[in-house]
């Protein structure tokens, strides 16, 4: 999911959680959507992404709602 995550992110700025899950689940992304939560998560501990709430960088443990993913600049 970490790899699907940055590909994704080499073509565009920024992403959603469900972008990675429908890359790999296809017909049945809704069940990966956890797990591409917590892909960008550990993305997000290893330094290369950002998770963003209305354009601005935020915590993951403490964010709520919808999230957008982006490459650390």
């Amino acid at each position: 999911m970490e790899a699907t995550i940055l590909s994704l992110l080499a073509a565009t700025p920024t992403i959603g959680p469900s972008d990675a899950a429908r890359a790999v689940g296809g017909d049945d992304w809704r069940s990966f959507l956890e797990p591409a939560r917590r892909a960008a998560r550990r993305l997000v501990d290893s330094g290369q992404v950002q998770i963003t709430q209305g354009g601005a960088a935020v915590d993951p443990s403490t964010a709520k709602g919808a999230i957008r993913i982006r490459k650390v600049r």
